[in-house]
Parts: structure tokens; C-alpha cells; sequence
């Protein structure tokens, strides 16, 4: 099951990465200013960087410093991976880590276009962190850590390879309840960020489990209804809702690939909006975490 979860995820951002969304698509571009990333931070960027998959700007929280190494978990195009590398200047490190190889391939491409020195992009899933040990200093991740099939491993990858006393700043999605059985299990919704979200306690739980403390997660109480601006997506059939509970599924999702297979995850993402009352259930959370410098697991 966890290794179906991957490939359906692989192959939508895939094919994501492959499309041409960027900053300069108005709908994709009000997704990321709806998440926090101002009109100057997307400017500084390269255009082909965002691609409208954020819940978060996890760079404006992180407090990185100057000769830092930062590790984005789901770099993408590598949006944050630039913000940051703007931060640590040339003495520090910007380091995307991705499972996609057409995310990685824009990302090298956004890199080599932006001419950015202090950034690497490594292919790989964030259960196995290719770095060394307590080699880093702060580890972002921007609505990515929801996908993970096994999220205690991905968990104790980040402690292993934090410095003792090195931080976490996350933006994700996190569930308020439980969701209904239809859309718990609905491989949609598990692609769209939803499906594989914890419980806020249990992220917390986690964290904890894996060495970190002061351990912090924090609604930002940003609309997910934003996800529905990116534009042109064709028809897609969905889970029928009960109109008078929107938390109640009374038919299975029927998706199919869309008639444009690049437009096919946000597609996704907006048909589960139009159906179901996603801010009832979920939340764009902010989560915050120090490596404890004793007693660490890693």
C-alpha cells in the first residue's frame, strides 16, 4: 500500500512539474500570496519555482541565518529552497530533497537559470535523508510531510540529520477530527494533501517521540479554499456530499485522469473543494520544533 501511495503521488506532481503553472499564471500565483509569500518574495524567484502547491511560507517563520544549512523536505521547484538561499548568503547552504525526478530536473533548471551558487537538490524520499548525521541546521517543509506513508521514519530522518538544538519550521495540513471513511480512503484526497494528514495531537505525539521538544502547532487559519484559484482545470466527477452535512460522503470518487494530465492534481484539489467543506475538518498548520540537545533519539 505505502509504495502505491508513492508512485500515486509521483506521477501527479510529476506530472505537476512538467506542466507549465508558475508564478506568472494569476491563480497560481493568488495560491501562494493566499499562503503567505508576498508579491516581492515571488518577484526574487524564479517564475517556474511555484507552481501553487503551498500551505505555508515556512521561510518567513524559520528565523535562518546567515551561514546556516537549510534542508527543504518536498522541495518542488524549489521555491523555498531559494527563499532560503537568499537568507544563509554564500557562506551557508539551501538543500531541496525531493522523490519526483521532473520536480528535481525544474528545480536544477530554476537553479542554473537564477544562478544560484549555495543550492543542491538531491532525488530522494524524506524517509532517507542522503545527508550526514547532525548536519544540519533548520529543516523546512511546506505541505509535504502529509504525503508521507510512514511519517515516524520521516520524523526520526529530520532528528538524525538536525544538529543537536537545530529547529523545525513546517507549514502542512493537519486534521481537527477524523475524516469520513469515503474520503480517509480516497487516493484523491491522499494526493491532494488531505487523506494522509494527522490529528494535531498525533503530529505533536510524533515529534516528540522522535527527540524533539518545545514542540508547537499552530492553525494559521488560512482558507484551503484557496487551492480552488488556480485556473483552468477541466471536469472531474467526485464524492457526493449530503448537503446537509458536509462532512458526510454518501458516494464513493470516481475521478479519472483529466483530458490534460498536467492540470490533473489541482483538478483534484478543486473538485474535493467544490464538494466538501475541507476548513471544517482540516487546517494549514504552522509546526515548530527544536532536536533536544540531550537525551536525543538520534
Amino acid at each position: 500500500m505505502a509504495q502505491q501511495v508513492l508512485e500515486s503521488v509521483r506521477a501527479k506532481y510529476g506530472a505537476v512539474a512538467e506542466s507549465g503553472l508558475s508564478s506568472k499564471d494569476a491563480g497560481v500565483k493568488a495560491v501562494a500570496e493566499a499562503f503567505g509569500y508576498t508579491a516581492e518574495e515571488l518577484r526574487s524567484i524564479p517564475a517556474g519555482a511555484n507552481m501553487g502547491l503551498s500551505c505555508g511560507n515556512p521561510t518567513a517563520t524559520a528565523h535562518i541565518q546567515p551561514g546556516e544549512v537549510v534542508v527543504d523536505l518536498g522541495s518542488g521547484g524549489g521555491l523555498d529552497v531559494f527563499l532560503a538561499a537568499k537568507m544563509v548568503g554564500s557562506e551557508g547552504r539551501a538543500i531541496g530533497i525531493d522523490m519526483t525526478p521532473a520536480m528535481i530536473e525544474r528545480a536544477r533548471a530554476n537553479a542554473e537559470a537564477g544562478e544560484y551558487g549555495n543550492v543542491e537538490f538531491y532525488l530522494s524520499t524524506i524517509d532517507r535523508i542522503p545527508l550526514p548525521d547532525a548536519s544540519v541546521d533548520c529543516v523546512i517543509s511546506n505541505c509535504v510531510l502529509n504525503l508521507a506513508p510512514d511519517k515516524p521514519a520521516v520524523f526520526r530522518e529530520i532528528a538524525r540529520v538536525l544538529k543537536p538544538g537545530g529547529r523545525v519550521a513546517v507549514s502542512d495540513i493537519a486534521l481537527k477530527h477524523e475524516l469520513p471513511e469515503a474520503v480517509a480512503e480516497s487516493m484523491a484526497a491522499y494526493v491532494g494533501c488531505i487523506a494522509g494528514a494527522l490529528r494535531m495531537e498525533e503530529y505533536r505525539a510524533g515529534l516528540l517521540a522522535a527527540g524533539f521538544e518545545h514542540v508547537e502547532i499552530v492553525d494559521s487559519g488560512k482558507d484551503l479554499n484557496a487551492y480552488s484559484k488556480v485556473e483552468n482545470q477541466s471536469g472531474c466527477c467526485s464524492p457526493a456530499m449530503d448537503s446537509g452535512d458536509p462532512l458526510k460522503v454518501i458516494a464513493e470518487p470516481c475521478c479519472t485522469s483529466a483530458s490534460n494530465p498536467a492540470d490533473s492534481l489541482h483538478e483534484e484539489l478543486k473538485t474535493l473543494l467544490a464538494q466538501y467543506d475541507i476548513n471544517a475538518a482540516a487546517a494549514s498548520v504552522k509546526v515548530y520544533a527544536i532536536k533536544s540537545r540531550t537525551n536525543a533519539k538520534n
